[in-house]
């Protein structure tokens, strides 16, 4: 690997929103190229795609001369590796187009959304064939299944950065809310049945930070104080019970000092002891665990303070994507990555 590596991150950064979307794994995965010296550009595939459809409506256009911009960038920039997100309007033509543009560049394709949902499944069938290398937020025997002998297909990690992750809430004793959980439902969403089993048992001292799921949802700056505001957090997803799979609702939770609640069934136990986290199987034992911690602060600090520091080392975002430009180039690993058993090809 070059010792400045050219890092193209083709994704959704928000731009339209101004400044009012959550910082995503893409932002993470930048700051983690650029904290190791290694040069980056961004590109916003959706925000471009609509900036440039005529009328503002026309998205098949916009499209369209979104990809011809993104040939043009690679053309231009000519980077070493090429990290494509979900990017549905990003075209396999468009890919081979890119690697006519920059000869010898390895392009990725990363993925953060569950594999129980089969838009997600498709989105990743669709890059078997174009892409060197296809990365997912889930481990296990699935994997295998988008294997062809000529890619690599591997877990990673939800990574964390100190530009996003600012807080050391296990410091905190004062706070506005004791529990906190923000989501957007969605269709066969288990959290809803969760919720509704937990809401009604939850002790009325305890003061909820609930956001979404049927109440008004916080975004941007205002999701970012109500997790500087918060004693304790749920992680919990729309799919439980798949392997080391959370959404990027952890990273803003662990890494930021706030206790975090999360499912056992997600052997999340290979990376976190229950000094570090607090495990729950049903929404009984949330209530429980939820009830004690909130009444035994010194703990919940201890806790809180350890799975923060677990976090942030492991999953820096620095080590995340050297893991991933390593072993998209085929190379040996520079250090022993906690997750790495989880590659195929």
């Amino acid at each position: 690997m070059k010792k400045s590596p050219r890092i193209l991150f083709v994704g959704n950064f928000l731009i339209r929103h101004w400044g009012a979307g959550r910082s995503g794994i893409d932002m993470r995965l930048e700051a983690g190229a650029l904290r190791n010296g290694w040069q980056a550009l961004t590109f916003s595939e959706r925000d471009i795609a609509r900036f440039l459809a005529p009328l503002g409506f026309m998205r098949s256009v916009g499209a369209k001369m979104m990809n011809a911009r993104l040939v043009k960038t690679v053309a231009n920039w000519k980077p070493d590796f090429i990290f494509i997100a979900h990017c549905d309007y990003v075209t396999n033509e468009a890919i081979e187009e890119m690697r006519k543009a920059a000869p010898g560049v390895r392009i990725v394709h990363i993925n953060c959304d569950p594999l129980a949902k089969e838009h997600c499944c498709d989105q990743i069938r669709r890059r078997v064939n174009s892409c060197d290398a296809i990365f997912v937020t889930t481990a296990g025997e699935k994997l295998k299944e988008w294997t062809t002998g000529r890619n690599i297909v591997g877990f990673y990690p939800n990574p964390s950065d100190p530009s996003y992750e600012t807080e050391d809430n296990s410091l905190k004793t004062e706070f506005s809310y004791d529990l906190f959980f923000a989501g957007r439902p969605a269709d066969d969403d288990e959290r809803k049945d969760v919720l509704a089993k937990l809401l009604p048992k939850i002790d009325k001292n305890v003061r909820l930070g609930f956001f979404g799921m049927g109440r008004p949802l916080v975004v941007g700056r205002a999701y970012e104080e109500a997790l500087a505001a918060s004693k304790m957090g749920l992680s919990i997803n729309r799919f439980e019970g798949w392997k080391w799979y959370a959404s990027d609702r952890i990273t803003h939770l662990m890494a930021n000092g706030i206790l975090t609640f999360q499912y056992d069934g997600n052997s999340m136990q290979d990376f976190f002891t229950k000094d570090e986290t607090v495990y729950f199987h049903t929404p009984d034992d949330l209530v429980e665990r939820i009830s004690w911690y909130n009444t035994h602060d010194e703990t919940r600090r201890v806790v809180a303070a350890a799975g923060m520091r677990k976090y942030r080392r492991l999953f820096d975002a620095r080590r995340v994507i050297r893991y991933l430009v390593e072993t998209a180039a085929g190379e040996s690993h520079s250090e022993q990555y906690e997750w790495a058993k989880e590659i195929y090809s």
